[in-house]
C-alpha cells in the first residue's frame, strides 16, 4: 500500500510504492562491467595522459608509477580554468582512489579506502584553507550515476558560492532546532533501518528517496568533513566501504553517486555531516519532474534488511 513520507534532513516528499517494482524494466541492470584497462589514463604507467598531479600517496615521483592514491586537475573542469567568468573561478580535482582499474570503493581493502577517504578530505581541507566557499566531494560510480571512465575515482569540486541546497539545509536544521543526522543514526536500529552499527553506522533513511539509499555518519556531532579528526575519517570510510560491499553483494555492483554533505566555514548550527549513498537503479521520470515528490519502490525497512542480512561482497 502506497505510503507518503517527508525526509525531514533533505525535505524531500517521498511516496513508498512497492508495487511499483513489478513494472517491466523498473530497475536499471548493474554498472557496466569495467572496461580493458589498457587505454585508461588513470590506470599505473598513463600518468602522462593527464594534467599533472597536485598531490599522491605512495612512492615516487609526481607523474610515474608508485602512488596509491592520486590526484589531478579534471581535464574537463566545472569551474576553473583561465577564463573563468564571475563565480566560477574555482577548482575540480580528480582523486583516483587505487591504482587497481576495478576496485571500487566497496572493493577497497579497509586501509585502502581509509587513506582514499582521508585524501578526499586532506583536498577539500585545502582548498577551503584557500579561501573557495565550499567545496563539495562526490564518487561517481558507473555511467547511470555520470561516471565517464570505469576506473574508480572521485571528484573534488571547490566553489566561489554556498550552493543553495546547503544554505537550505543549514536553515531547515536550524528550524528543527535538533542534530536530524545524529538522531536518525540512534533511532534506525528500532525502526529496522540500521544496516552496519559501531561509530559510524549506516542506516537507509525512513524517506529514502529511491531503493537502497544508504547515509553514513560519525556518532561525533562535527559539522563540518574538511575538520574530521584521522580517527574519525577512518571509522567513516570502514563503514561505507561495508556499506557498499553489501550493495554490491545485493544488487551486482549497481551504479551509485556517493555525496559527502558538510557545512561550509562558518555556518554550522546543528549540521552534522554525514555520506549519502545514492543507487542508480531506478528511473527519475515525469511525475517526479512535475511533482518534485519522488517515488522508492523499495520500502527502506525491506532495503535494510536485504543489505543487513548480505554476504558483503
Amino acid at each position: 500500500m502506497p505510503e507518503l513520507r517527508r525526509d525531514e534532513l533533505s525535505g524531500r516528499w517521498v511516496l513508498i510504492a512497492p508495487a511499483r517494482a513489478a513494472r517491466p524494466h523498473a530497475w536499471f541492470s548493474s554498472s557496466s562491467a569495467p572496461r580493458a584497462p589498457g587505454g585508461c589514463p588513470f590506470c599505473p604507467g598513463h600518468e602522462g595522459e593527464t594534467p599533472p598531479e597536485v598531490a599522491r600517496t605512495g612512492d615516487g615521483a609526481p607523474d610515474i608509477p608508485g602512488w596509491r592514491v592520486r590526484v589531478v586537475p579534471n581535464l574537463y573542469p566545472i569551474v576553473g580554468g583561465d577564463d573563468a567568468g564571475t563565480g566560477a573561478t574555482g577548482a575540480h580535482e580528480v582523486v583516483v582512489l587505487s591504482p587497481a582499474h576495478d576496485r571500487s570503493f566497496g572493493r577497497l581493502s579497509e586501509s585502502e579506502a581509509v587513506e582514499a577517504l582521508t585524501v578526499i578530505r586532506d583536498r577539500v581541507r585545502h582548498h577551503l584553507a584557500a579561501g573557495r566557499a565550499y567545496v563539495q566531494a562526490v564518487v561517481n560510480h558507473g555511467p547511470p550515476a555520470g561516471a565517464s571512465l570505469d576506473h574508480p575515482h572521485a571528484q573534488v569540486v571547490a566553489l566561489d558560492f554556498v550552493p543553495p541546497v546547503v544554505t537550505d539545509a543549514i536553515e531547515r536544521l536550524d528550524t528543527a532546532g535538533t542534530d536530524l543526522v545524529a538522531a536518525a543514526a540512534a533511532s534506525a536500529p528500532d525502526r529496522g533501518l540500521a544496516v552496519v552499527e559501531g561509530p559510524a553506522p549506516a542506516w537507509c533513511p525512513e524517506a529514502a528517496s529511491g531503493p537502497y539509499e544508504l547515509r553514513v555518519a560519525h556518532r561525533s556531532t562535527r559539522a563540518r568533513f574538511d575538520e574530521a579528526t584521522d580517527a574519525e575519517v577512518a571509522v567513516v570510510a570502514r563503514a561505507t566501504r561495508g556499506a557498499l560491499a553489501r550493495l554490491d553483494s545485493v544488487l551486482d555492483d549497481p551504479a551509485y553517486n556517493l555525496v559527502v554533505h558538510t557545512a561550509p566555514p562558518g555556518r554550522t548550527g546543528f549540521f552534522h555531516w554525514y555520506i549519502e549513498i545514492e543507487p542508480r537503479i531506478g528511473v527519475v521520470a515525469g511525475f517526479e519532474l512535475g511533482t518534485g515528490v519522488y517515488v522508492n519502490v523499495v520500502a527502506p525497512q525491506e532495503a535494510a534488511r536485504h543489505l543487513r542480512e548480505a554476504v558483503p561482497a
